[in-house]
């Protein structure tokens, strides 16, 4: 398999599961702690790092350091506009 094809499936596996599309719709208003993004989607903190650490692996998401927070921030806007193609 094409190594071009393995890196564009492997992005969209990332996409393709409700909780991180939520991840992505939060973040996309502003860089977040994983605290915070438990609190607002009703989550405990270790599924959310799961899910932040998939989002993070393929490019989508970075971390910056801020005092004693990981605070994430979207890296790659493609990931929103493949999720408001799929919307609209």
């Amino acid at each position: 398999m094409d190594q071009d094809r393995t890196v564009q499936a492997e992005y969209l596996k990332a996409l393709a599961h409700p909780t991180r599309i939520q991840i992505l719709e939060l973040l996309n208003e502003e860089g977040r702690c994983v605290s915070n993004i438990g609190e607002k989607l009703n989550l405990k903190q270790s599924n959310i790092s799961q899910h932040l650490g998939i989002l993070r692996s393929r490019g989508i998401l970075s971390l910056r350091r801020e005092g004693g927070h990981s605070i994430y921030c979207i890296r790659d806007t493609r990931a929103l506009e493949i999720l408001g193609l799929l919307r609209g």
